[in-house]
């Protein structure tokens, strides 16, 4: 589900909106979501508000499978600088979890494993100190 070409580090973006596309865009390179799917994680966020912000400075950027989500697919992507997504309670965001899943069984099984992820405080220290996307991704390898 999460593949080393899917991890980006240290990214800069200027507002929440380029947070969220630039971190689906490894998903959308890697076929596994089309453009349509990064529009509607966007239109939804704009009409609903920051409702992918799932804890503090973490947001889950997704939409329903029917606005083309290909294949089950995770990228993770870090910001350097943390950007404001609205949600007062958990801003700023810094790391951001793009997810596809083509149905909801695949997407509740993801959404367990990172949920075991996002509990780990040492993952935080990982993330905040990887020089590479292997450094992430061997971590959460020897955690399954």
């Amino acid at each position: 589900m999460i593949k080393e070409e899917f991890i980006q580090l240290n990214l800069e973006v200027a507002d929440w909106e380029e947070a969220i596309r630039r971190s689906a865009e490894p998903l959308l390179y890697g076929g596994k979501i089309t453009a349509e799917y990064i529009e509607k994680i966007i239109e939804t966020s704009q009409t609903l508000g920051p409702y992918i912000v799932v804890t503090k400075h973490v947001a889950l950027p997704h939409a329903p499978a029917q606005f083309g989500a290909l294949d089950l697919a995770m990228g993770i992507t870090t910001l350097k600088t943390p950007v404001k997504s609205g949600n007062k309670a958990n801003d700023p965001v810094k790391y951001l979890f793009c997810m596809s899943a083509k149905d909801s069984e695949t997407h509740l099984e993801s959404m367990a494993e990172l949920v075991n992820l996002l509990s780990d405080h040492y993952f935080y220290q990982i993330l905040d100190t990887a020089q590479s996307p292997m450094d992430i991704l061997e971590y959460i390898i020897e955690k399954e």
